[in-house]
């Protein structure tokens, strides 16, 4: 038996769950046929209640709450808040302008709060276990909403939640293209997780030891995938995509590859859920 300091396992999440019809059907379908262990559900988007349906379908599939405070519907429909909200109660659509309204106007922070009160929330009342908490576009580990987060993560018992840390150096070897954007995202969430590491290790909530998938945002293939498992570090990782049977086809595919089921085999790499650490 191999030790277990030397086991690599490995979570593969779908964000966006609920968003829309072909993400749902990508998420159930690479489930079933691939290697996808889990997902993230945006509680406040059109198809949510045909998401969670299909969730108690599927009760191996560990279904998270993907909190959204960008590029998003809000919970709170009819309000429009300044620098929050706009007409029609949904959220801005530019992550930096919000991420500096957040950690610059005081004013926002009961809104935040309220906001990803409603999505706890409405999570609970699926009836479905929570398998993890992430944000969307990683919006949670923010300072000023993880402080909150991590609030409500008490009233609800959270236990596990995405630390978003994508080794640099790894991504680097096994990826090409887009070198600047690249670097950015692995600057700002290396500071990001190392702030947040020491602030979850307190409040008990467990998380791998490394995340795959930001630095590839929208690109994950079956290249990508067959790359990462060759370079896969022991020990517990997440990767994330964004599968849908029509935009993101391309990451649907890649995780109903039978090369990656096949590779995933050989490399003796343990498929495993939040839920599971």
């Amino acid at each position: 038996m191999e030790p277990s300091s030397q086991l690599r396992r490995l979570v593969v999440n779908a964000d966006d769950f609920g968003a829309s019809a072909e993400i749902n059907e990508a998420v159930i379908h690479a489930h079933e046929d691939g290697i996808l262990t889990s997902a993230s559900l945006m509680v406040n988007e059109p198809s949510c209640a045909a998401a969670v349906r299909l969730a108690r379908k599927h009760p191996g599939l560990g279904v998270g709450l993907h909190l959204s405070l960008v590029c998003g519907k809000s919970s709170q429909e009819g309000a429009v808040v300044r620098g929050f909200t706009r007409t029609g109660g949904r959220f801005g659509d530019n992550a930096l302008t919000a991420g500096c309204r957040f950690f610059f106007d005081r004013s926002l922070r009961p809104h935040i709060e309220r906001e990803l009160r409603n999505q706890f929330e409405r999570f609970a009342a699926t009836g479905l276990k929570l398998d993890h908490v992430n944000g969307h576009l990683n919006i949670h580990l923010h300072p000023t909403v993880l402080r909150i987060v991590l609030s409500l993560a008490r009233e609800h018992h959270v236990r596990t939640m995405r630390l978003t840390f994508d080794p640099f150096l790894i991504n680097w070897r096994i990826a090409r293209g887009r070198h600047g954007y690249r670097l950015s995202h692995a600057l700002i969430y290396e500071w990001l997780s190392r702030r947040a590491r020491p602030l979850l290790r307190r409040a008990d909530i467990r998380h791998t030891d490394r995340v795959f998938g930001l630095l590839e945002n929208a690109r994950i293939s079956e290249p990508f995938i067959l790359n990462l498992l060759d370079h896969l570090p022991p020990g517990d990782s997440e990767l994330y995509c964004h599968p849908s049977t029509t935009e993101f086809r391309h990451e649907y595919d890649a995780l109903i590859s039978a090369r990656v089921r096949e590779k995933m085999i050989g490399e003796k790499i343990t498929l495993l859920r939040y839920q599971d650490l």
